[in-house]
Formats: C-alpha cells, sequence, structure tokens
C-alpha cells in the first residue's frame, strides 16, 4: 500500500484548522445565552439548532465509520433538535463538548494506518473513510458558515 501518511494529515488538517475560515472554537466560544435559541426573521434555524444539527450529523458519520451495528437517526427530523433554545448554557457548551469529542474521534481513525481510506465499507453503498472525512469537512463548513452569519445577524459577532 502507498504511504498516504500526508493525505491522512491533510485530511484532519482540513477538518480542524481555519485557514482563511473561523473556527468551529471561534463561533461558538462566549455565545450570549440569550441568544442561542434566536431565530433572526428570515432564518429557520437558531444557533442551538445548527450548533445540535452539525453535532448530530457528524457523530452520525463518526458512528457510522466505525461499525455496522450503527443505526442513523431517522432522516430529517433525528438530525435536528426538538427546540430552538437549549435548555440551558449548560446544554450548549455539552453539545460543543461533544462536536470537539468526535470530531478527534474521527481524526484518530483517519490517523490509524490500519484503516484504508479507499476501501468500502462492507455495511455500506460505496462509502469509504475518504468519503466520509469529505463529508464531514464540507457539512461542518456549510452549517459553521450559517452560524457565523447568525451571529452576526444577532449582533453577536
Amino acid at each position: 500500500m502507498p504511504d498516504d501518511t500526508a493525505l491522512r494529515e491533510q485530511l484532519i488538517d482540513l477538518l480542524g484548522s481555519c485557514h482563511a475560515h473561523a473556527t468551529f472554537d471561534s463561533a461558538v466560544t462566549d455565545f450570549p445565552p440569550d441568544l442561542m435559541g434566536t431565530r433572526p426573521p428570515g432564518s429557520p434555524h437558531s444557533p442551538w439548532e445548527l450548533l445540535e444539527h452539525m453535532r448530530i450529523a457528524q457523530n452520525d458519520i463518526l458512528r457510522f465509520s466505525e461499525s455496522a451495528n450503527h443505526v442513523s437517526p431517522k432522516f430529517p427530523d433525528g438530525y435536528w433538535p426538538k427546540s430552538p433554545a437549549p435548555k440551558s448554557a449548560s446544554a450548549w457548551n455539552e453539545s460543543v463538548r461533544a462536536f470537539q469529542e468526535d470530531l478527534a474521534a474521527f481524526a484518530t481513525l483517519l490517523r490509524d494506518p490500519a484503516r484504508d481510506l479507499y476501501e468500502k465499507f462492507p455495511w455500506g453503498d460505496g462509502q469509504t473513510l475518504l468519503r466520509e472525512a469529505f463529508l464531514i469537512a464540507d457539512h461542518n463548513a456549510y452549517h459553521l458558515g450559517q452560524l457565523l452569519l447568525l451571529r452576526r445577524l444577532l449582533g453577536a459577532w
């Protein structure tokens, strides 16, 4: 098997660094608790809804990548929180922590040379670890942009 260490490190960098963009951490740190559940005019989502959606989707991709036994949430309702606001600021912080832990766990999968980036998962429909890494990066970037826009619209950026 060719040495794909550089590709693995570039994927991890893609998932966790900012380069020309704001980071996940900067988008969620010190978020005003009174605005977490606010939907600005014209927005279908609140900051809380976007944060939880990102967490739930990323966790689903991670667990799917780890095991054939994983059962994904029901689409689309299972990927969104029931309420536009968290029950408390600590719920926000717990969601942030879980998101960060799942991202670190996915990076661990990518660092494992025994995990072939190109091998199709026997339990999927042609998905590979490489494809799932791109899916996380794409999905997180899309919704992080939305979250940053909401912060601006709410006057919290």
